[in-house]
């Protein structure tokens, strides 16, 4: 079985959230690739590495969808990349804590193009609440509970 690696769709990811991965990827010792289109800083690791895509729109999740494996996680909050992963066998976590199943994905893609539509007649909806501490710590606990079940 080949190892699995964490894919980071990294533009929106929170600064804190890397932080919590990278200390992970070492670790664990996992092959760790964070995927954006400017440049990104990493720490000096033989198992984190950044790729930089062109600019456009999904260039950095088409990247992600070509590369992932059956196995991997993937760190999104992309909703509609979530559900490409998890077609592939992958598995994807949201920076809030969130792991997407199959069982969720097509929920949250339903509520998504819901709350698309209201924006797109004009009607407010807000945006996603500010990032907590309550946050930072469910996506820790979860990143772990994945992690403790990888061989290794």
């Amino acid at each position: 079985m080949a190892e699995i690696q964490i894919w980071v769709d990294a533009d929106a990811c929170p600064g804190v959230i890397k932080e919590i991965i990278f200390r992970a990827a070492e670790r664990r010792q996992i092959r760790t690739t964070l995927v954006a289109n400017q440049m990104l800083r990493t720490p000096p690791s033989k198992f984190i590495r950044a790729i930089q895509v062109a600019h456009g729109f999904d260039v950095a999740d088409a990247h992600i969808v070509s590369q992932v494996a059956p196995g991997d996680l993937v760190i999104t909050a992309d909703i509609p990349l979530a559900a490409l992963v998890i077609e592939r066998g992958a598995q994807a976590l949201n920076p809030r804590g969130e792991l997407y199943t199959t069982a969720t994905i097509r929920e949250r893609l339903n509520m998504r193009d819901f709350m698309e539509g209201l924006r797109a007649a004009g009607i407010e909806t807000g945006g996603p609440a500010a990032f907590s501490q309550a946050d930072r710590q469910a996506f820790a606990n979860q990143l772990d509970r994945f992690l403790a079940k990888v061989p290794g």
